[in-house]
């Protein structure tokens, strides 16, 4: 059942992060996927990310379809459907701590890489790798901009065909990020309010239209400046949590291990 404090916090999140992606092709997504991480459920919050993220993504895609780049779009899709397939063998869930963290980790490592290292997505087989890491990550942390944005950074591509072609690119992530736990999700007990997903994909899809002012706005300089620092910021909040929520999990853990030893020793003590 939707509530009417879930439904305002997913109202006010979906739109501002679509409209975000909007403009900058990611960070959008980074944001919803840790806000519903707190809100949901793992594999739920999965599911509801996927699924907003990719109406938002293929509106955005329709919207800016001239600039996108399809030949780069068939190599990532190669990639992203083997690295789906093997995740589908091994059914492996993260917990919310470890998707916390490693959303917080992936930014820096882009951030830091240096620029003599980091992969072209024009080149057929690095496309396809990069097809297989991101996807990895969608169904390990929900999000790939981070990373996906590295394979972009050798490409000369300008504002309008970037965003065109990571829309591309990240809509079939997420449809595949939406098959896997989706299934996952079907064999459990939790679930996604089909009210929950009607509101989050149109108002997704309003963010995405109100975004498109705002990128015609801009420069290309502004585009790649802007998108470095909020990928950064929001990146060290995610951090932050991850590493709190894991030594929160560790803390219930230890106390178990420790009851088991006390009340053995109580009992010796008390033995004649």
């Amino acid at each position: 059942m939707l509530t009417l404090p879930f439904a305002a916090a997913l109202s006010a999140a979906v739109i501002s992060t679509s409209f975000l992606s909007g403009i900058f092709g990611m960070a959008g997504g980074m944001l919803l996927m840790g806000i519903l991480l707190l809100l949901m459920p793992f594999a739920a919050a999965m599911v509801l990310h996927g699924v907003t993220q990719m109406a938002s993504n293929l509106w955005r895609a329709w919207l800016w379809r001239s600039h996108i780049e399809w030949r780069i779009a068939a190599y990532y899709a190669l990639g992203a459907i083997n690295a789906a397939l093997g995740f589908a063998a091994i059914a492996v869930v993260p917990d919310k701590a470890t998707a916390l963290i490693i959303l917080g980790l992936l930014p820096f490592v882009g951030l830091m890489l240096p620029r003599r290292l980091t992969p072209d997505i024009k080149h057929p087989v690095q496309g396809f790798g990069c097809g297989v890491i991101c996807t990895a990550l969608q169904f390990m942390a929900g999000v790939s901009g981070p990373i996906l944005d590295v394979y972009f950074v050798r490409s000369n591509l300008d504002r309008r065909q970037l965003v065109a072609t990571k829309a591309a690119i990240q809509a079939l992530g997420h449809f595949l990020k939406v098959a896997y736990f989706g299934q996952l999700l079907a064999a459990g007990t939790d679930t996604v309010a089909p009210a929950a997903i009607v509101l989050a994909v149109a108002l997704a899809l309003v963010g995405t239209q109100l975004s498109r002012r705002a990128l015609d706005a801009i420069s290309d300089a502004q585009f790649r400046i802007w998108t470095r620092r909020l990928i950064a910021a929001i990146a060290a909040v995610y951090l932050v949590q991850g590493l709190v929520l894991a030594v929160e999990n560790h803390r219930p853990a230890q106390a178990v291990a420790a009851t088991p030893a006390s009340a053995s020793s109580v009992a010796l003590e008390q033995t004649p």
